[in-house]
């Protein structure tokens, strides 16, 4: 959208049924919007998740909308991203889900709103590794991710000079065995001050604990390579390089308890062949991990992610 036009995005997962999306376009012109942008996509085979059953309502906060703990249609699962522009519909923030609950309702929708005109917030970890994090901030000044960028966590000082040459605040938040509950908690006591909408580990080689993922769930972005499980732990290009692979990429997720199988959200991948040293490697997959973790980003302030189970749907 240009910029200057400022848009809600309406993104809906439910049991697919004949009707939703003249339902929703209909909603949409009774109260004066114009779609700018619709898609949508049903998946037939959507298997049933556990326990429940589906009920109408809306997510609240900032948690991205997910499918609900619920049996799924015999018809598949239905999904649907719209872009509202703002000029001339009369509803707003306030007003929308009483409006809209009619609709919900009919359809068993899981539902959420977000509102263009308000910018993201966001996050970022790091360790030692520069490139992802210097890509970010490359792209957030010069206009490419609209966020706000209050500061960025290092459990290493190495990265600091790089940080503030953009004139972002640094943070050094030191992690041993013996202070990760602390550390942890003053990261927590730093989001929540900060007012942070989601987190992007930027090469971030620390686990988090379970709780702050459930606290900011489908709201932290991660990037590794694409070995995985192949060659894990260190060095994992040496690896392949010794093992004669062929093809390297990157993969950037959702991160849940499980660690590196989140929902995937970007992936690519690039041939490489014998005349490629491990440098090579290396330097070729660092290009890969910045240009895919920058697009799983821009898809997640742009709210083109639906979670369900642990795949996603993209509309990109």
């Amino acid at each position: 959208m240009p910029g200057d036009v400022q848009t809600a995005r309406l993104l809906i997962t439910c049991p697919d049924a004949r009707g939703i999306i003249a339902a929703v376009a209909g909603f949409i012109a009774e109260h004066h919007g114009n779609i700018l942008e619709a898609d949508q996509h049903s998946d037939p085979t959507q298997g049933p998740l556990q326990g429940g059953c589906w009920a109408p309502g809306a997510w609240t906060g900032r948690t991205p909308l997910n499918v609900p703990s619920a049996a799924a249609s015999p018809q598949g699962t239905f999904f649907m991203r719209v872009e509202i522009e703002l000029d001339g519909f009369d509803l707003t923030r306030d007003t929308f889900a009483t409006a809209w609950e009619a609709v919900a309702r009919r359809f068993g929708m899981r539902w959420n709103v977000y509102w263009g005109n308000e910018v993201k917030r966001m996050a970022i970890l790091v360790s030692k590794e520069s490139h992802c994090v210097s890509d970010l901030l490359w792209r957030w000044r010069n206009g490419e991710l609209r966020v706000d960028v209050p500061w960025v966590v290092g459990n290493h000082v190495d990265l600091l000079d790089a940080v503030r040459s953009y004139g972002v605040t640094f943070h050094h938040l030191p992690v041993s065995p013996e202070t990760r509950t602390q550390q942890e908690a003053r990261l927590v006591e730093l989001l929540e001050s900060s007012d942070v909408d989601f987190i992007v580990l930027a090469r971030y080689m620390q686990v988090l604990s379970s709780s702050l993922v459930s606290r900011f769930a489908q709201r932290i972005i991660n990037i590794h390579h694409s070995f995985l499980p192949a060659f894990a732990g260190p060095r994992p290009y040496h690896q392949a390089f010794d093992r004669g692979v062929k093809i390297i990429g990157a993969t950037s997720h959702y991160v849940t308890d499980q660690l590196d199988e989140g929902p995937i959200i970007a992936q690519a991948t690039l041939a490489i062949d014998h005349r490629d040293t491990v440098e090579d490697l290396v330097r070729k997959g660092r290009d890969l991990e910045r240009v895919v973790l920058a697009d799983a980003v821009r898809l997640h302030v742009e709210d083109k992610i639906l979670v369900s189970h642990n795949k996603t749907v993209v509309f990109d």
